[in-house]
């Protein structure tokens, strides 16, 4: 059954077309990804479909009683209203707190906010969260997203894709975080020069089907330029051309990347980011650091030994306020550590992508901006101008010669990238890379980074991205420590929903909404006020009942742990060394890298003992 249908549908804003002549219907329980370049139509046919904007031309009918709840980028939250009744609304207490999916809802989108604060004293991304925990607590038919990730960190954008994954209602939604897309959409359509095209599948089916397309399409042209040649010949000999229509078969699509080489050729990379910056990068040594300043704030390194190698392409994962940034400016030199040192290599040249838009000259062009830096810049095997890389990060053909100061907050953070690039650095640190950037424009950039050789940390809530451009991920675990994951994001999720993934150290108590839902939930069960800290009690009474004898046994295994984290430090680092003179022996480096690859799990499955052993103790 059709939900909503489009008939003929056109819409511009001044001469732009946006859509033209789109026929298209949504239907009960489908799921659809949108994709397209930015200002390419997606948010005018979400706001067509939804309701909220009336086409200029042909017909949008809604099936009788439909529910739309609809997310737009904007929000029209009332500033003096609190939290409580945007969300909730009239709902009592009891009522909300003794839903478990109400509860869920709020925990995991909203868990960290006063639900009596008042909507005028909430950032951006407060109100975000906010409006989209208003929109999922209602029941909808239709529920209709744009850009409905913005602001969330890995974990909760995983729990939103499995929760609108058991919801009953269709879906439609807008978003360049291509992991969320395979997570929750069946069906894509791609929004390009006022048409919708429409593929069968989540991101993954539609790069394939629309590689096949191109495949046919060329096919289809040469095709039809031989044809205009032989009929040229038939047409003095007399008989017609006779062409088949092409069909479409996956099995072509999958043949197009058959032999496919790797998206990087890591060992040559290796070898040219050891050449460029020798054996040392950065070395932290007893490292301790607090994301406030000294002692203050959540404790984001505690005594922490690590070093990021030439060529190393790091993941850096974390809850928000994890300290994720504080450890990017730390490398960067931006802030000093509380105690130990960070020991950085002579040879590094840095760039560093915080979250703050660094300032441009408002009166320069953006050719011109960039050309000041470098003009050219070799990425791999091939020379770039300055004019070819801002058309792969979207800026085309007058778009160079707009003056900085009239550009988008996208456009800016593009051309702040860029900038830092054509700087030729051999140490990228990139902060949320990702904002505002459309997908077509994601590839580019990963494209690029694919051919750069050196040592690369990124921060990122796209997952998509952050698993496409890193080799590995470590995660910030509030435990003072840099845990790496062999089995990257997938792990670091099974282990915060375990449990043993711990949250900062603020030292304070739990969330106020998940506590308060808890114990009203409780009472309203006929529990006792109170549950949650006997059971605390009772947890903290288990740990003091060790016997003198169990402690000793634990604290000698937690030191022999140690001196085994010691030992496998020592090795990592002396492969480090060995493979930065190995820099030219193409197999060495080979075997080399499979070795500290073993000593990283190695590591990884002692530190996850060592965890274990501590939270006996109580440590």
């Amino acid at each position: 059954m059709n939900l909503v249908n489009l008939e003929s549908v056109s819409h511009a804003y001044g001469p732009k077309p946006l859509l033209s002549d789109v026929s298209l219907g949504v239907e009960a329980g489908e799921r659809i990804g949108v994709v397209g370049r930015n200002g390419g139509g997606k948010t005018t046919l979400l706001s067509v479909i939804a309701g909220a904007v009336r086409p200029d031309k042909g017909r949008v009918t809604h099936n009788r009683g439909l529910r739309v709840g609809f997310l737009s980028q904007q929000d029209t939250l009332d500033a003096g209203t609190a939290i409580r009744e945007i969300v909730l609304g009239e709902r009592a207490e009891h009522e909300w707190a003794g839903d478990q999916r109400v509860r869920e809802i709020l925990a995991n989108l909203i868990g960290d906010l006063d639900l009596d604060a008042r909507v005028g004293d909430l950032s951006g991304g407060e109100r975000r969260r906010t409006a989209l925990a208003r929109l999922l607590i209602d029941d909808h038919d239709l529920i209709m997203l744009d850009e409905p990730t913005n602001h969330l960190d890995i974990e909760a954008i995983a729990w939103l894709a499995g929760h609108l994954a058991g919801r009953r209602s269709a879906l439609v939604a807008v978003t360049h975080d291509r992991w969320f897309l395979d997570a929750v959409s069946s069906r894509t359509w791609e929004v390009v020069d006022g048409r919708v095209e429409r593929y069968e599948g989540g991101y993954a089916a539609y790069v394939l089907a629309k590689a096949e397309r191109a495949r046919i399409a060329q096919a289809a042209e040469e095709r039809r330029q031989n044809l205009m040649r032989k009929e040229i010949a038939w047409l003095r000999r007399g008989p017609p051309a006779r062409t088949s229509k092409p069909k479409f078969r996956i099995e072509a699509a999958q043949a197009l990347i058959a032999n496919e080489p790797p998206a990087r050729e890591t060992v040559e990379l290796m070898k040219f980011a050891a050449a460029r910056l020798g054996k040392t990068v950065y070395d932290l040594e007893d490292v301790t650091l607090h994301a406030g300043g000294p002692d203050s704030g959540p404790l984001v390194l505690d005594d922490l030994t690590w070093q990021f190698g030439p060529g190393d392409r790091i993941g850096l994962i974390g809850v928000n306020g994890s300290g994720k940034s504080s450890v990017l400016r730390l490398l960067a030199g931006t802030v000093v550590p509380d105690s130990g040192r960070v020991i950085k290599g002579k040879t590094v040249r840095l760039a560093h992508l915080s979250q703050e838009l660094a300032e441009v000259d408002p009166t320069r062009r953006v050719l011109e901006s960039v050309e000041e830096v470098r003009k050219y810049l070799q990425v791999g095997k091939r020379e770039w101008t300055a004019s070819q890389l801002l058309e792969r990060l979207g800026f085309r053909g007058e778009a160079q010669w707009k003056v900085v100061g009239d550009l988008s907050g996208g456009e800016r953070r593009r051309l702040q990238l860029l900038r830092l690039l054509m700087d030729d650095p051999n140490v990228l640190l990139l902060d949320e890379p990702t904002n505002d950037l459309d997908i077509e424009t994601l590839n580019e950039l990963e494209d690029l980074l694919d051919a750069w050789p050196g040592t690369l940390v990124l921060v990122s809530h796209d997952r998509y991205f952050l698993e496409r451009v890193t080799d590995r991920c470590v995660a910030l675990l509030g435990d003072g420590k840099l845990s790496l994951l062999p089995g990257g994001v997938d792990e670091y999720l099974e282990r915060r929903a375990a449990g043993t993934a711990l949250t900062a150290r603020l030292g304070t108590s739990a969330n106020s909404i998940t506590a308060q839902a808890a114990s009203v939930a409780a009472a309203t069960s006929g529990g006792v006020a109170g549950t949650s800290t006997s059971t605390s009690d009772e947890a903290q009474g288990g740990l003091s009942g060790l016997s003198a004898k169990e402690e000793r046994e634990l604290r000698k295994e937690l030191n022999r742990l140690e001196r085994q984290l010691d030992k496998l430090s020592d090795q990592e680092s002396r492969l480090h060394a060995a493979m930065a003179d190995a820099a030219s022996d193409y197999e060495k480096l080979g075997s080399l890298d499979a070795q500290l690859r073993e000593i990283t799990t190695q590591k990884d499955t002692i530190e996850a003992e060592w965890l274990e052993v501590a939270d006996r103790l109580g440590d």
